[in-house]
């Protein structure tokens, strides 16, 4: 039988050679903003991988919009023009499609890089004030975010737009805005982080307004056969958050305004969250989605083995999965994939000859 998670499929105006992505990662290592060679290196190998699409790390929309002050941005010239080297290094060798992760931390900006050993920054460690849409801070952080004005929150949506612009011209092929993992716009749709009084907080419907702005105001820049979709968190895995249902009503109402696709992970808000962890544990989410909307879904989290990732998409739980972790692990994960469901796979022509002898389809 033929392998369902080596079928194409159309995202889109993105024809895709199969069903597997490579998530965003953070990788804590640009300067100022600016792409370096890690990101070369990082993004060269795993765009070998045969997988069929590719999306960068969250990418900051504005310096405060960074997680730590090592993140990659795309607010400036100057950004733009370190990851256009970056693309240019790695196309010129790979033909994987490539999307870019648009993002802001808010109030989650502002820390170390985890293996310094995370945490907030003080403004005298090279920290900045963070933003949110309440004056909540994240867990134990010792400094309270900003509440946005309105100004803020417009200031913020056009550069959502800028930065959409920047990666049209860079030739990326499609766009997610991040709206999972505790993250800013998921600090606007969850009740935990959103307590304001205007337009902008409340009801669900205004809790989702600055998400579905920021869309709007993407999509309005970004020509129509680029892909747009969001990254949403399906719960925040704490009593009176954000839940699926919830998802399901932004994922219906985003499918209305011309949402391309919803990748479904979970949690990052709050740090109370209770998340029972293990294989799939998230499926449930991604699913919930398709099946109440028409919109393509990808599962993520914890999918690591071929046959798990193949009964993912041949029962019809999500269109495509994502891989994080366990592609960094196993930056060959889609050609042992293929070998294990006896499917094919593009290699570079310089890695032709390591097909093992007892998969002479491998590599087509």
């Amino acid at each position: 039988m033929t392998s369902q998670l080596f079928t194409p499929y159309k995202l889109g105006g993105l024809e895709l050679a199969n069903r597997i992505v490579i998530a965003p990662m953070c990788q804590y290592s640009a300067e100022d903003g600016r792409a370096t060679d890690w990101h070369t290196i990082h993004l060269g190998h795993l765009a070998l991988s045969g997988a069929a699409l590719m999306f960068l790390e969250a990418t900051a929309v504005e310096p405060e919009g960074r997680i730590s002050p090592q993140d990659l941005g795309l607010w400036s010239d100057e950004t733009e023009a370190a990851l256009a080297r970056t693309l240019a290094a790695v196309r010129a060798h790979s033909d994987m499609p490539i999307g870019i992760q648009l993002g802001h931390a808010g109030r989650k900006a502002s820390v170390r890089a985890p293996w310094t050993g995370g945490g907030q920054l003080g403004l005298d460690e090279g920290g900045w004030q963070t933003l949110a849409p309440s004056a909540i801070p994240f867990g134990d952080h010792p400094r309270a975010p900003l509440a946005l004005d309105l100004a803020g929150i417009a200031r913020i949506r056009e550069n959502f737009a800028a930065s959409a612009r920047r990666s049209v011209r860079l030739g990326l092929q499609a766009i997610e805005l991040h709206a999972a993992h505790g993250y800013l716009l998921h600090q606007f749709l969850s009740p935990l982080s959103n307590q304001r009084g205007d337009d902008y907080g409340g009801t669900l419907e205004n809790r989702m307004r600055l998400p579905l702005e920021v869309y709007d105001a993407v999509r309005a820049v970004v020509p129509a056969h680029i892909p747009v979709g969001f990254r949403v968190s399906g719960t925040d895995w704490v009593p009176g958050g954000w839940d699926i249902e919830q998802t399901i009503a932004f994922a219906k109402t985003a499918e209305a305004r011309g949402c391309s696709f919803m990748h479904v992970s979970s949690g990052g808000l709050s740090a109370k969250q209770a998340i029972p962890l293990g294989p799939n544990y998230q499926v449930p989410f991604a699913r919930a989605v398709k099946q109440a909307t028409n919109l393509p879904s990808i599962a993520v989290g914890l999918i690591t083995e071929p046959d798990q990732a193949e009964a993912i998409v041949g029962t019809g739980d999500a269109d495509l999965v994502a891989l994080a972790r366990g592609i960094l692990y196993d930056p060959r994960w889609p050609w042992h994939a293929a070998a294990h469901l006896g499917a094919s796979v593009k290699a570079p022509n310089q890695y032709l000859r390591s097909q093992p002898r007892q998969f002479r389809n491998l590599f087509g």
